[in-house]
């Protein structure tokens, strides 16, 4: 028996996993990473977070992160124009969940307060000042990312599933 999968079944199941990874990384910020960053010395801590400021943005993790704006916003086009009922809605809020909770509330949330951070040397005093409130608001942010990111994963996966189920 040969089993055939349509591509955007396909398509679907990939951004699936690829939103789980972007879910992944930032759950392990919320999770731990940010806890240990606190618990270390302020010095250190602050100094920490800076270097993995600056290394994100040449990371496999960035090209995901950025990359899976574009195809969330055309699976959503794909979505609205040429499909209906649970699949189309999935498609919707999947890509609502990533374009706005993941990376709205980074632009929005996350990214100025790492540019407020940034502007101070690496772990001086003004750094250390500011990195109670940072740590605290940051982490309140990323909890909504990692969610919106999570949700975003199960959206695509469900909207595969209906497709599926229809084909």
């Amino acid at each position: 028996m040969i089993v055939s999968i349509s591509p955007l079944i396909a398509g679907l199941v990939g951004m699936s996993m690829a939103c789980g990874l972007v879910a992944g990384v930032l759950l392990a910020f919320s999770d731990f990473v940010m806890k240990s960053l606190v618990a270390a010395h302020p010095a250190a801590g602050t100094q920490a977070m800076q270097i993995i400021n600056r290394k994100v943005y040449r990371s496999l993790f960035m090209l995901l992160f950025v990359g899976l704006i574009p195809v969330s916003l055309g699976l959503a086009l794909v979505g609205a124009y040429f499909l209906d009922g649970p699949a189309q809605s999935s498609l919707v809020v999947a890509a609502s969940l990533y374009v706005l909770g993941v990376f709205g509330v980074s632009a929005v949330g996350n990214v100025p307060m790492n540019q407020k951070l940034a502007a101070c040397a690496d772990g001086s005093e003004d750094a250390q000042a500011y990195w109670p409130a940072y740590a605290n608001a940051w982490v309140l942010c990323n909890h909504v990312r990692w969610i919106a990111a999570l949700g975003a994963t199960g959206c695509y996966m469900l909207a595969a599933l209906h497709l599926a189920q229809t084909s």
